[in-house]
């Protein structure tokens, strides 16, 4: 899967997309309901970490492929919604 930049690119999203999730469903709610802070912390770095990678994959994808504006808009806004990265995967990724 990482033989090419679009390869590269799902691989990273669904990591990236599953540590969104992971701090959205697990970090946060400890943080508030348990009073346990440092799941945040950590969990946040590790999805900051892949949140770099992944805007870094989409700008090789964008340099190699010519990536149209609009498919830079919405990988990026993909890597903000929850879920938004698997469905990018799905739609438009499987495409090339």
């Amino acid at each position: 899967m990482f033989s090419n930049p679009i390869g590269r690119l799902r691989t990273i999203g669904l990591i990236e997309g599953i540590s969104f999730l992971l701090l959205l469903g697990i970090a946060m709610p400890l943080k508030y309901l348990a009073d346990i802070p440092e799941a945040v912390r950590i969990v946040g770095a590790v999805h900051g970490f892949l949140f770099v990678l992944y805007i870094l994959a989409v700008a090789h994808v964008t340099y190699v492929i010519r990536w149209s504006i609009m498919n830079v808009i919405g990988a990026i806004a993909a890597a903000f919604v929850p879920f938004g990265n698997f469905v990018l995967d799905r739609k438009v990724l499987q495409k090339y």
